[in-house]
């Protein structure tokens, strides 16, 4: 059995502890021996780490003889653009995402810009845990060439997906967070070319990030919802490290969960286009009846963005995304991109001529629930099928891990893809509710850890 390197999102952990020098450069080795010929484009984040982690996968990826574009600090959707758009075998983004600054890690795309495959991954770990590397001699190591036209480009394609000069019309203001990350070169430029009257905060890079915490979540927002609040800007924006994702602040100041503005864009989505929409198994109830109601269908998949993005690739479908902020535009790349959610947004402020948070009241209001229960990892297969036993009889789902669905609500229990975790989440129409589900779902759970 080959062991697993890559998690749900690339491969992540501590600098020095999981994520190595010596990983990084077997790493860059590992692909490089499995791709088609072609160069390969690599971009990082803002972490301290990154440009020595970076060297390393460069290095190893030019001792397969291919070269290597490096474009420099841009958001993980910058570098799929840039890889999408252009002719490249693959590329590389050193990113941990919204972890912490110890953390870093590795995301590796396809020559179509999309997150590898879990057979494609298996094909790197291979190479990776028996060091089966295709060597280039000396004659035909690869080059580096860096690129500083990637960031224009990638706004550029921003920019003709949604209606600008709407945009431009509306004289919005806006207060962009970009937590000291990789959206600093970007959002509050793109911001800027759609007319809107910017306030920025955490604007400057730096992979420490002394402002706030990269991931974009309420208890990590407090400054951006004063600010919305001060500067009575008409929305505000965060973006988690490698700007995949953006969450938002209404007129008034208040968090917006990203359940409700993934809703708000698929229903403006398929009223205009019809079509499907895919998304987790974990995604809010909210989604799928704005989509029905705008005469479109949902498809539920497993957890992880590549999981999704793939789905969406494969059936056509018009729109995709998570309940964390991270939405899938098909006529612009296929996968998850921070800035374009943001331009996207803006569109649908501007074409409604309504606040945001009357926008918002439209759309249905669930409540959501989360709590994890810990168990040992040899045993999930084991835990998984006792659960399926305990809940025989009632409307199960069980794309990823077990979901059960009531009249009024459902929870989910699933592992998690990095630790020994089951998380379980639950919604329903009142907080009450969705906690009792969630409750009704631990208990089932640890039933079935502790065995017939």
């Amino acid at each position: 059995m080959i062991p697993r390197l890559f998690g749900t999102n690339g491969i992540r952990g501590v600098v020095g502890q999981d994520i190595t020098v010596d990983l990084a450069l077997r790493v860059g080795k590992s692909f490089g021996s499995v791709l088609e010929p072609g160069p390969v484009a690599v971009g990082r984040d803002t972490r301290t780490s990154g440009p020595m982690l970076r060297d390393a996968v460069v290095a190893g990826i030019l001792a397969t003889g291919h070269d290597v574009v490096d474009a420099g600090v841009l958001p993980t959707p910058g570098l799929q653009y840039l890889v999408h758009t252009g002719k490249f075998s693959g590329g590389v983004v050193v990113t941990a995402s919204h972890n912490p600054a110890e953390f870093n890690g590795i995301k590796v795309v396809d020559p179509l810009g999309m997150e590898l495959s879990r057979p494609e991954e298996e094909r790197i770990e291979g190479r990776y845990f028996r060091e089966d590397f295709r060597l280039a001699d000396w004659s035909t190591t690869g080059h580096v060439k860096p690129d500083a036209t990637a960031v224009g480009r990638y706004l550029e394609g921003i920019l003709a997906r949604v209606d600008a000069e709407s945009i431009r019309g509306a004289s919005l203001r806006v207060v962009v967070d970009c937590g000291s990350g990789a959206s600093c070169g970007t959002s509050p430029a793109l911001l800027s070319r759609l007319g809107c009257e910017v306030i920025s905060l955490n604007g400057h890079p730096d992979g420490s990030f002394p402002g706030r915490p990269p991931e974009p979540v309420r208890e990590n927002l407090g400054a951006l919802l004063r600010e919305v609040r001060a500067s009575k800007a008409h929305l505000g924006v965060a973006h988690d490290g490698d700007a995949d994702r953006a969450v938002f602040v209404d007129d008034r100041g208040e968090f917006v969960f990203g359940d409700r503005s993934l809703a708000l864009v698929a229903k403006d989505i398929v009223a205009r286009r019809g079509g499907l929409v895919v998304t987790p198994v974990s995604s809010s109830r909210c989604l799928e009846d704005v989509v029905r109601a705008a005469g479109g269908t949902v498809l539920y998949t497993k957890v992880g963005a590549p999981i999704v993005a793939r789905v969406m690739y494969e059936r056509g479908a018009v729109f995709g995304g998570e309940e964390n902020g991270g939405m899938i535009f098909p006529e612009h790349q296929f996968c998850r991109d921070g800035a374009m959610t943001l331009a996207k947004v803006l569109d649908v402020v501007a074409h409604r001529g309504r606040p945001l948070s009357e926008l918002l009241a439209e759309v249905p209001a669930y409540s959501l629930h989360k709590t994890s229960v810990r168990y040992r990892a040899a045993e999930r297969d084991a835990i998984l099928a006792r659960l399926k036993s305990l809940v025989a009889g009632l409307r199960v789902e069980d794309i990823d891990g077990v979901k059960v669905h009531f009249e009024d609500g459902w929870f989910l229990v699933r592992p998690s893809g990095t630790e020994p975790i089951f998380r379980i989440f639950a919604e329903a129409p009142t907080p009450e509710r969705a906690k009792a589900l969630a409750g009704e779902g631990e208990s089932l759970l640890k039933k079935a850890i502790a065995g017939p």
